[in-house]
């Protein structure tokens, strides 16, 4: 359901929550966030929720709440649904989509199992236009990393999807 900004402004605390939680599950990062309404436009909503997110990454707790949020994506058949579904996806992701082999989805799933069992939180990109060879190239990337390094990583990811989701949310972004 997408509201205007005056709308999602309008909302009551709990509703407005509960919108806030379908971008970023963190409940520290909503509370914080709906705290600051009324926004008067789209930019200073972002900047806020910025900010907000910001203050949640001083808690490993709170990301690993938001990043837990996400499914995750290990299952070789969700993988090939979700890089081969080419019907449902944008314009400028379907020439991605279309090249997943099954070894790059076989070798996406491993390494999204491989970063679970080191990191202990599910891998975290921002995923909106890219292929599935790119996103085997960047969790491979990523993987030889220290827990501290991915947090900070998986922080930085999160926030562009949260910042995605939001303009989803809100009709007037």
């Amino acid at each position: 359901m997408k509201l205007s900004l005056q709308q999602f402004n309008e909302l009551s605390t709990a509703e407005a929550i509960s919108h806030l939680l379908t971008c970023c599950t963190s409940t520290h990062w909503a509370q914080t966030l709906e705290k600051k309404r009324p926004f008067a436009d789209i930019s200073t909503l972002l900047a806020h929720s910025d900010d907000a997110w910001a203050q949640a990454q001083t808690a490993e707790a709170q990301l690993l709440e938001a990043f837990d949020g996400h499914p995750q994506i290990g299952n070789v058949d969700s993988l090939k649904e979700k890089y081969r579904n080419t019907q449902d996806s944008a314009a400028h992701e379907q020439s991605g989509a279309n090249d997943a082999n099954d070894d790059v989805i076989e070798a996406l799933a491993q390494g999204n199992q491989d970063y679970l069992d080191k990191f202990g939180f599910i891998f975290i990109v921002f995923a909106t236009g890219k292929s599935a060879q790119q996103m085997l190239d960047l969790l491979l990337a990523r993987l030889p990393n220290d827990r501290a390094t991915e947090l900070v990583n998986a922080a930085a990811e999160q926030n562009k999807i949260t910042r995605l989701r939001l303009q989803k949310l809100l009709s007037d972004a």
